[in-house]
């Protein structure tokens, strides 16, 4: 964990959705230059470049400009030289799921730690159709390019952007197959405790970081203006 990695070439692998619910979402740094952040971040290394995976959302009942504002954003992106989108897939399907109890506010209920499912009069387990919404592909898209850079000797160092034990395997691969330095910055404090220990280094993001890592209100490229959200 105390490797340096000074210096070193190094490409960088974001989870988009990991990134936005970890450390942005509730925030006012959504407008958030990567190639900015990670240069501070990560100072003492070279970017070379920044793998960003995300999916496209659709409009919600009760977000309907969820989309534009992800395609605003996107577009941003776009501006940066050292930074590359990929995509996966979002998913809306129904699915019968237990109803929970709820408090006063609205919370559901814990009982020694588990939550409390609602119950009908003969004791079955009340259940309802709710709208799931699923992001699939990213974490596979973010290994699969971790691990071909790895093999192919592409950078002697990369960094995960990711609180997701899903990836412990491709990092470990990436570290003894391909014989790179894999660094980590969890977008939560929280994540996974065995991806830290099997990471050489690790960098936290802090809030002065997204402070200092935002776009300009607005921004131009081929097209036109790109104008920074009224709700960011």
């Amino acid at each position: 964990m105390h490797f340096l990695a000074g210096g070193m070439r190094t490409n960088v692998y974001v989870d988009g959705f990991n990134l936005y619910y970890g450390c942005l979402k509730g925030t006012p740094h959504k407008w958030l230059d990567l190639e900015a952040l990670f240069d501070r971040v990560l100072p003492n290394n070279t970017i070379e470049c920044i793998h960003y995976f995300t999916a496209r959302v659709e409009a919600r009942p009760n977000d309907p400009d969820v989309a534009v504002r992800q395609a605003t954003y996107l577009r941003a992106l776009s501006t940066l030289p050292r930074v590359r989108v990929h995509y996966g897939t979002f998913l809306a399907s129904p699915v019968r799921a237990p109803v929970l109890e709820c408090d006063a506010n609205g919370k559901p209920i814990r009982q020694n730690g588990k939550l409390v499912v609602k119950r009908k009069p003969n004791g079955a387990v009340q259940m309802e159709w709710v709208h799931k919404t699923e992001e699939k592909g990213s974490d596979v898209n973010l290994a699969a390019h971790l691990l071909r850079d790895a093999l192919k000797g592409v950078v002697p160092c990369a960094v995960v952007v990711s609180n997701d034990s899903d990836l412990l395997m491709p990092v470990h691969m990436a570290q003894i197959d391909g014989g790179i330095v894999v660094g980590l910055v969890p977008p939560r404090p929280q994540g996974s405790a065995e991806l830290k220990r099997m990471a050489n280094f690790k960098r936290d993001i802090r809030p002065h970081h997204l402070a200092a890592s935002q776009f300009a209100d607005v921004l131009q490229d081929a097209v036109g203006l790109i104008t920074k959200p009224n709700t960011w």
